[in-house]
């Protein structure tokens, strides 16, 4: 699985990107064929709250997810976007599982 983080308009820390790959680490538990994890991360307006915005982008063969939040923190927006993806993935699989 490749992970590639783009960060808009500033430099992630090494910290903020260790965290994001162990955070998407974890996607591959609920789907194992995930090919490439895309993660952007975006200051939208300085200076106020809920000003990050995160957009996750997750391919597997045949189809692709998308989840885009906007929280106070990074951590916390990949926190909840990861969360969004493992219940699409989850729904994905169990689909595949009925055809």
């Amino acid at each position: 699985m490749e992970v590639k983080i783009q960060s808009i308009h500033f430099d992630a820390t090494e910290k903020l990107q260790a965290f994001i790959e162990k955070k998407v680490a974890k996607l591959e538990k609920t789907y194992e064929d995930i090919q490439k994890v895309e993660v952007q991360l975006k200051i939208v307006k300085p200076a106020t709250a809920l000003n990050k915005e995160i957009a996750i982008t997750v391919a597997v063969p045949g189809s692709s997810f998308h989840v885009e939040k906007i929280y106070d923190s990074f951590e916390k927006g990949v926190d909840e976007g990861v969360d969004a993806l493992k219940v699409q993935l989850t729904k994905f699989k169990e689909k595949q599982r009925n055809h």
